[in-house]
Formats: structure tokens, C-alpha cells, sequence
């Protein structure tokens, strides 16, 4: 069933599809200063978090969904070294961000990384393809999560992992008020004095509120085949890292 991913609510897949592409396609080259801004820099922890928890190999082939700007296949090639890693997008304009990050300053350490305009929904690689897949912020975004997450348990290996870092439910009514008051209102702000598009950002933070909570996304992974489905909370539950995998 695909979505309204600002609302939740069932919806042709092309209204969040072409809403996503618009948005990105436009911040591409500011997103990172945003993310760093709009967190305080926790972001950073939440990828050095994702990292520990990802069961990658250093012969693994990785699939990162959602890749955008490239952060987390950075992080993949610094702290886990794997064969090769593939980094895929909706937005070719934030993988220009990605290419230009290796170009200039090799943050892929040496790692062969190849970029791909890929919609998550609809994979465009064999099965049993990739050891690993990571994917930060992506699933969010996504009008058919369903279709998205079976697209996923087909192109790993039996054995393989996938590994989400996404933006959750505080379990703590009070922290989580305050979180709310800080979606609603500081991060359009952020968003419209860094990019200027203050309307993404309304976007992005009813997109947010929208989203499963984290058993909701460890049951949309159950129901799409993955076994084991773990998850970590940070920043008491603003963000969480699930991990799932392909039974063998």
C-alpha cells in the first residue's frame, strides 16, 4: 500500500515520490550543514552508533539505500573497510554531493564506492546480490515501505543484514513533547535559514511524526521476511538503529 509519507495516510505513491525528488534536489548542496545544525551535531553520533551495530565484514559487498550525500558509505568505508560499497539515491543531485566528497577529499579511504540514481521500491539488481545493506533516513521517505523492504530482503543474501537508522518515538511522554515542539517549530526554522526552503522542512518534520514508532518499523521488517529484528534507541529515542536479517 503506498502512502503520504507527511501524513500516513494511503495515497498514490507519485505525491511523496515527486515531493522528495523536489525537496532534495534543491537543499542537495546545504543538507549537511543542516543535518549538523538541526541535531547539534548528534547526528554524528547516531552514524558512529549505527556503525558499532552493523555486522559488516571487510569482504562484504554493501548496498547503502537512500545514500544521499554519501555520510554513511563514508562511514562503512572508514570504520568497517568492506570489498566494495553501493551508494544509491533518489536524487542524483545529492550523489553529485557524494562524488564530489571523493573527488575532492577521498572520503571513501580507499574503498571502491560506485553511485547510482536507484528508487528503493524498485531495486535494479539481481537477488542475493549484497552481503549488507544500510539505509539512513530513507525508509521514512518512502510511499510504499512494504514494497521498499521486500525490494531489500531480495537483492541480500541469505545471511545478510540490513541496518536503519531512522528517526523514532522517545518512550518518555515528556521528552517526547518536547521533541514535538522542536519539529514543529525549530526545524522548519533551521531548514528555511540554512536552505532556505522552509516548506521541505514542514515536510520533513510531518514526515517524522507520521512514522512508525520503533516496534511499528521492526514489524513492517518482520513482515517482510527479516528475522532477528533488533533495534538501539539515541538520544532517548529521538533516533534508533534497527537491525534485521535475512534468514539463511
Amino acid at each position: 500500500m503506498s502512502i503520504d509519507t507527511a501524513t500516513g495516510q494511503e495515497a498514490p505513491a507519485e505525491i511523496s515520490s515527486e515531493r522528495v525528488k523536489d525537496i532534495f534536489s534543491s537543499i542537495a548542496k546545504k543538507y549537511e550543514r543542516f543535518n549538523a545544525v538541526s541535531s547539534f551535531g548528534s547526528y554524528k553520533m547516531w552514524l558512529a552508533g549505527m556503525m558499532r551495530q552493523a555486522p559488516i565484514e571487510t569482504t562484504d559487498d554493501v548496498l547503502d539505500i537512500a545514500g544521499g550525500t554519501g555520510d554513511v558509505s563514508f562511514y562503512v568505508a572508514k570504520t568497517k573497510h568492506p570489498a566494495h560499497i553501493q551508494c544509491t539515491d533518489l536524487v542524483n543531485e545529492m550523489l553529485d554531493v557524494a562524488r564530489m566528497h571523493v573527488q575532492l577529499e577521498g572520503k571513501n579511504c580507499g574503498v571502491p564506492i560506485d553511485f547510482e540514481v536507484v528508487d528503493a521500491q524498485d531495486i535494479p539488481y539481481p537477488d542475493a546480490s549484497y552481503d549488507a545493506i544500510t539505509m539512513a533516513y530513507g525508509i521514512r521517505n518512502m510511499p510504499d515501505r512494504e514494497k521498499a523492504l521486500s525490494e531489500m530482503f531480495r537483492v541480500l543474501k541469505p545471511g545478510g543484514s540490513l541496518t536503519c537508522l531512522e528517526f523514532s518515538t522517545p518512550p518518555n511522554p515528556i521528552w517526547r513533547a518536547l521533541y514535538n515542539f522542536y519539529l514543529k517549530h525549530l526545524i522548519p526554522f533551521w531548514g528555511g535559514l540554512i536552505t532556505g526552503d522552509k516548506s521541505g522542512f514542514v515536510y520533513l518534520a510531518k514526515s517524522i511524526k507520521a512514522f512508525p514508532n520503533q516496534e511499528g518499523l521492526a514489524k513492517l521488517m518482520r513482515d517482510a521476511g527479516f528475522t532477528d529484528v533488533t533495534w538501539k534507541n539515541y538520544t532517548g529515542g529521538i533516533a534508533a538503529v534497527h537491525v534485521a536479517i535475512k534468514p539463511e
